[in-house]
């Protein structure tokens, strides 16, 4: 995996060719994709509820990280 950083202008013209192409190929349509939800700065700031994460950690007996890793969707919260 490549992970690059393109000014804002870079990243509308690289969309804008690839827009333009008549046929995408499944790579391509992937990387446009890519491209539209690569906006890091438009996502809100990330909050843990680190109080609950310690307490939990502590009544299970397991450390924070794996609190939030069961947290961070790798089983869904309905079965929690």
């Amino acid at each position: 995996m490549w992970v690059v950083r393109l000014t804002d202008k870079q990243l509308e013209i690289l969309k804008g060719m690839l827009g333009a192409e008549e046929h995408l190929g499944p790579a391509l349509r992937g990387a446009l994709e890519a491209m539209e939800l690569a906006r890091w700065d438009d996502l809100p700031e990330a909050q843990l509820p680190w109080s609950d994460v310690a307490d939990i950690a502590r009544r299970q007996g397991i450390s924070e990280a794996d609190v939030i890793w069961d947290l961070s969707g790798k089983r869904s919260r309905d079965a929690a």
